[in-house]
């Protein structure tokens, strides 16, 4: 038995995300993360192994969902959160003992979009046979589509948004051999950081209290300066501020409905009540109008980054002048 593992406290504080769905955060950590503790002390599993054991039983579930009848239903979809809450333990279990790799999160990646793949397959199909609808057939089409879609989105938003980072990171350094500029910060980061505060909250305390405070006969410090990607989204949406607060302050991002929420309105759900069909349109309705709101959010912050290079061009022109 190992007996470096910390309290369950601070495992709770290695292990769990800032941010998370909130399905994962109300019905998964409570659950996992002291499976984690005890898995980690107790034995030699490694994270590869847990994410074989989470695949392995979201195929048994996609079994009891091709049967078709409601009591096969309900065990497919006790199974299928089994498999999640053991796939919510893996990455766990590697940030708590310093085991994971590169191709651990290749693995559970790959193995969650076949699970997911291979029981909308099994569960629809289950339902066509029982029932004859063709409607069925067509709704495994939209989950496998949908949970690819949702995926692809967040991959691409997070590449396009790494990219403006960068850019606007290089035209400050650019700016600061220049002019000798402060350091840079984002806002994002700010509130992700103290999301108790609003946004003129926090630009106040980039502008007054950042970095150590100086001694009397110290040199200036140079403060940092706030570039915010998302401020016209905030201008046009006050309330999110106040909501965005609320919810991190409980761990639960604002995007409430995402790839996790929609599997389990299609898996368990939908199976558990015996309304397979209606769980898959709203949990897919739902999907798609969140996926909407990030891309217009996303559109609104390429028009906030187009403006901070504007802003690097005009000072340019200025200095030149």
């Amino acid at each position: 038995m190992r007996r470096d593992i910390p309290p369950l406290d601070e495992v709770r504080r290695i292990t769990q995300k800032k941010r998370d769905a909130w399905w994962t955060v109300l019905l998964v950590d409570p659950v996992a993360t002291p499976l984690v503790r005890l898995t980690a002390m107790r034995t030699r599993i490694t994270p590869n192994q847990i994410t074989w054991g989470a695949f392995l039983l979201g195929l048994g579930s996609a079994a009891f969902f091709a049967l078709g009848d409601w009591q096969w239903l309900i065990a497919g979809a006790v199974v299928y959160h089994l498999s999640f809450i053991l796939d919510c333990m893996d990455g766990k279990v590697a940030r708590l003992t310093g085991t994971g790799s590169v191709f651990g999160a290749w693995l559970d990646f790959v193995f969650d979009r076949i699970r997911v793949m291979a029981c909308a397959v099994a569960l629809m199909w289950g339902q066509y046979d029982r029932t004859g609808e063709s409607l069925y057939i067509w709704a495994a089409v939209a989950v496998v589509g949908l949970d690819t879609l949702r995926y692809i989105n967040s991959l691409e938003i997070f590449k396009i948004r790494h990219s403006m980072r960068k850019q606007i990171k290089v035209r400050l350094k650019a700016a600061r051999r220049a002019e000798n500029q402060a350091e840079l910060a984002f806002m994002e980061d700010l509130l992700r950081d103290n999301p108790e505060a609003d946004v003129e909250q926090d630009l106040q305390k980039a502008r007054s209290e950042a970095g150590i405070p100086e001694a009397p006969e110290a040199a200036p410090v140079a403060k940092p300066q706030v570039i915010d990607l998302h401020q016209e989204f905030r201008h046009k949406f006050p309330a999110y501020l106040r909501a965005r607060s609320f919810l991190l302050r409980h761990r639960i991002r604002t995007h409430l409905v995402s790839g996790i929420e929609f599997q389990m309105g299609v898996f368990m759900i939908g199976p558990l009540f015996d309304v397979v069909l209606p769980a898959t349109i709203v949990s897919g309705a739902l999907l798609l109008v969140f996926e909407l709101a990030i891309i217009y959010k996303l559109l609104l912050s390429t028009r906030d980054f187009t403006r901070t290079i504007d802003s690097f061009e005009e000072r340019k022109v200025v200095a030149a002048a």
